[in-house]
């Protein structure tokens, strides 16, 4: 007798700060997926537009696929995200998406990011703008994609990654593999987050595979990227290098 295979419980994480016209449409595109055992995760910061509200809103209207988790300040991307995450965990999540609430990833690649999660026998899939198929959105100054690729290499050349794209913050992660990296001890803040589960993945000697995206401008709202995450960003793979070890 053939054994029924079911969906991995997949948890998409979503940091929200003034979002609120995002959002909406983010978990709209999210649902017309029909992804078996999906559900959403919104991480909101106070935010003063009322994006908490709406995310309320969107959890009331879609019974049990969106929740809400609260937090009272602007505490920065990486805390959001270790917050959601760790929820997610505790929510019996078998895989953790992470994802932008601005657009710019394309919820479409969700389904073909957990496929290969298990396929290839992955411990994380990068949704990349820099391996074969992958773009950057045309609307980006020459300024914007040149500091991004400078940046991947960067990264790379301090801690020997070996992924095309280091900074991308699109990711499927397997629950066991955010265990293992010690998920609650993550230091770093900002973008500089991405690159710190990156480095404490490959340390692990864990698989790391890179699916193409074209990654969009936002549509609404404006950009996070200020200077000081900008520095923080260029500081945090030396400390990671040549500091003390998770």
């Amino acid at each position: 007798m053939a054994v029924e295979k079911t969906s991995p419980r997949t948890v998409v994480v979503v940091p929200t700060y003034n979002e609120r016209t995002n959002l909406p449409i983010l978990v709209d595109l999210l649902k017309d997926l029909h992804l078996p055992n999906l559900h959403i995760l919104v991480v909101d910061d106070n935010s003063p537009d009322g994006t908490g509200e709406v995310a309320d809103r969107l959890a009331g209207e879609t019974s049990g696929l969106v929740g809400v988790l609260h937090r009272t300040e602007k505490d920065g991307l990486g805390r959001a995200y270790v917050a959601g995450m760790t929820r997610a965990l505790a929510e019996k999540a078998e895989v953790v998406i992470q994802m932008d609430a601005d657009l710019s990833h394309p919820a479409s690649v969700v389904p073909v990011m957990v496929e290969k999660l298990f396929a290839e026998n992955a411990a994380v899939v990068i949704g990349s703008r820099y391996v074969e198929g992958g773009s950057l959105a045309t609307e980006w100054p020459w300024h914007r994609k040149a500091l991004s690729i400078w940046a991947n290499f960067y990264v790379n050349a301090i801690l020997r990654l070996h992924v095309k794209d280091a900074t991308a913050g699109f990711k499927a992660w397997r629950a066991d593999t955010l265990k293992s990296i010690d998920l609650p001890s993550v230091r770093s803040n900002g973008y500089s987050f991405q690159v710190e589960m990156n480095y404490r993945a490959v340390r692990r000697g864990l698989r790391m595979v890179e699916v193409p995206i074209r990654f969009e401008e936002r549509v609404n709202g404006e950009s996070k990227l200020g200077l000081r995450v900008q520095i923080e960003s260029a500081v945090a793979p030396w400390k990671l290098r040549f500091g003390k070890q998770d």
